[in-house]
């Protein structure tokens, strides 16, 4: 759905399987005589919510493209849905509208059913339409309410970002909001025992702590990502490159690592006989390598090929260098520059000490 796939976790049939005993009696009561069938008409009645969770679902998924981020899947769980978008937003206008069109899709739904609600009999379609009039509408709203992991934090975290020109600053302050947003649903069952005299039931109990627990985690991974994001504009593949020496692939790996401390380079690359970049030496490889038999060793038995995806351009920095490098792990890169002349030498050790030596 809108260019993605769709996935259903295990978790959907047991929400699935609680909404059919839920509705069930309803079921009954709009349809005398059903019997074990409004069961069934139960199960079909959240098949027909969770369709409306998947467009708002599949709404994030068509702004996010629009925008040009890549969506690998839409996943349907316990809770609701997961748009999963692999790339972060570059503009506040962006982050904005990606989140703040789900709520919107769920509220248009939501009032959509609300107008039907006035002209259908009763019934069972009746009672559809009033679960996803109620559903949606509070699907609408509270996903408005502005903490992370929720759209709403996302609308929030856009608005502060815009205001100080910080991702990093208005990430932090919608995750702390999912935080308050958390405590707030824990303590809400009790809240109503104390506001309105409303004895809170062990289903209440369960149900807050449960999406409490959702909120709280999801806030709090969005404030680890942040302080690890902080450090990414840090990891410049540029200044963080080895100097390389270029040798032929069959050359003696001793007289290649002789060439390298001549010219003062901390890495090598093979080429071929052409001048053709084909490997990069492996540095856990070349120590594994007994000094008295590098000089029977050609330089390319050490070398990794470089056509497995280790060639990255040099212009590559921070969140961009790191999924670049995620999608072909390895220990060593070979830099090149626009031209396919060959820069230097990354390693993923380097880049690892960089992310450290940045202050969280």
């Amino acid at each position: 759905m809108a260019g993605s796939d769709v996935l259903v976790s295990s978790s959907w049939f047991v929400i699935a399987a609680i909404i059919a005993v839920a509705v069930a009696p309803r079921a009954e009561e709009a349809h005398p005589g059903l019997g074990a069938w409004a069961y069934v008409a139960g199960f079909v009645f959240a098949v027909v919510l969770y369709g409306s969770v998947l467009l708002h679902e599949a709404s994030h998924a068509y702004v996010a493209r629009h925008y040009g981020f890549p969506v690998t899947a839409i996943t349907l769980h316990f809770l609701g849905g997961l748009t999963s978008i692999d790339a972060e937003a570059k503009k506040p206008r962006q982050e904005f509208w990606i989140a703040v069109v789900g709520p919107l899709t769920s509220l248009a739904v939501g009032f959509a059913a609300l107008g039907l609600w006035f002209v259908v009999p009763d019934g069972l379609l009746l009672l559809v339409i009033e679960g996803l009039a109620f559903g949606n509408l509070m699907v609408g709203a509270l996903n408005l309410v502005p903490g992370l992991p929720l759209d709403g934090g996302r609308v929030l975290k856009s608005a502060v970002w815009q205001a100080t020109g910080s991702v990093h600053r208005g990430t932090v302050v919608a995750a702390w909001g999912g935080r308050v947003t958390a405590i707030a649903v824990l303590l809400w069952p009790f809240l109503r025992r104390a506001l309105f005299g409303i004895d809170p039931q062990l289903f209440d109990l369960i149900l807050a702590f449960v999406i409490a627990f959702f909120l709280w985690n999801g806030a709090s991974a969005s404030l680890q990502s942040a302080r690890i994001r902080r450090r990414l504009p840090a990891l410049v593949a540029r200044r963080l490159a080895r100097p390389a020496l270029s040798v032929p692939e069959d050359l003696p790996l001793a007289e290649a690592v002789r060439r390298a401390q001549e010219a003062a380079a901390t890495a090598i690359v093979t080429v071929t006989s052409a001048g053709r970049p084909v490997g990069v030496v492996n540095e856990a490889a070349l120590a594994a390598t007994p000094e008295e038999r590098r000089p029977w060793l050609a330089t390319s038995t050490v070398a990794r090929s470089v056509d497995d995806g280790l060639t990255l351009p040099v212009g590559l920095a921070g969140e961009d260098l790191v999924r670049a490098m995620n999608r072909a792990p390895a220990s060593e890169y070979l830099l090149v520059e626009d031209d396919g002349s060959v820069f230097g030498v990354l390693t993923t050790a380097d880049v690892d000490r960089a992310f450290r030596e940045v202050p969280a």
